[in-house]
């Protein structure tokens, strides 16, 4: 099995940033099967463009653009992709880097799927920082970087004691976010007070039910934004009710413009 050295990915690498223990690098993904390897550091992997399929020992995902997965380090994985363009978008960290935080590079093990709209829009940022060519840029990442692990951390660790019903809503809330939804219908369906619902949502997504909502919208248009010439449309396709709501949510949760975002991803 090909055990993969620091910075060192399949496919055309067109871009690589190092600094302070971190590599950050864009990737075209060029092969249409890759066998079992893994890599030295842990790192993470955001799809930008295109598809591919991913399979480690436990699970296999079916990745689009915006997916965004985990690897621990020396954690096997394959991949597959179809004949179409495909970019991935990749983080590499040391362990010096987690020594000089002082985190622990055992706190978050296995390969996995991050579904939580709040950390793929964290990525997204980084993502963004690497691309404005701003002098202050590693510190920002440096910060993005230290919320998304946290966050990530918490979640994991949580994830034993949430109750069933957060499960079920984040499933019904990202299949039917484009839908108009009431506080109402969500508490009959799963059964729980619509002031309990209310109450504990915040405590296990870290932010209310509207906000959780327009993150999820938000992200949507992120895999969706070169595909439609016009932002109403774009606006139309996430459910936003117009194209000033989807400009200021998009403003509110990258930090730019949709417009100035997509000159980014070209």
């Amino acid at each position: 099995m090909k055990n993969l050295r620091y910075g060192e990915f399949f496919g055309q690498t067109n871009e690589t940033l190092n600094f302070d223990g971190i590599t950050i690098t864009d990737t075209e993904y060029t092969h249409p099967f890759v066998d079992l390897h893994y890599h030295e550091n842990p790192y993470f992997t955001f799809l930008i463009q295109g598809k591919m399929k991913e399979g480690n020992k436990k699970e296999i995902y079916d990745c689009s653009a915006g997916a965004l997965l985990y690897h621990h380090w020396e954690d096997a994985h394959y991949n597959t992709k179809p004949e179409i363009f495909t970019r991935g978008f990749h983080i590499e960290i040391t362990e010096d880097w987690f020594e000089k935080f002082q985190l622990s590079k055992t706190q978050i093990e296995g390969s996995f799927n991050i579904r939580n709209p709040s950390l793929k829009l964290l990525m997204y940022q980084i993502f963004k920082e690497t691309k404005l060519n701003d002098s202050s840029f590693d510190l920002s990442v440096h910060q993005l970087l230290l919320n998304l692990f946290n966050q990530l951390s918490n979640q994991k660790n949580d994830s034993e004691k949430k109750p069933a019903w957060v499960r079920q809503i984040d499933e019904i809330l990202h299949e039917s976010f484009t839908e108009k939804l009431s506080l109402n219908d969500l508490s009959k369906t799963l059964n729980i007070h619509p002031i309990h619902l209310s109450r504990d949502f915040q405590k296990y997504f870290n932010c209310n039910l509207g906000e959780y909502l327009r993150k999820l919208k938000v992200e949507k248009s992120l895999k969706i934004l070169n595909d439609f010439e016009s932002l109403s449309e774009v606006a139309l396709e996430c459910g936003f009710s117009d194209q000033s709501h989807f400009i200021r949510c998009f403003k509110e949760n990258i930090g730019m413009t949709p417009l100035k975002y997509r000159k980014i991803l070209k």
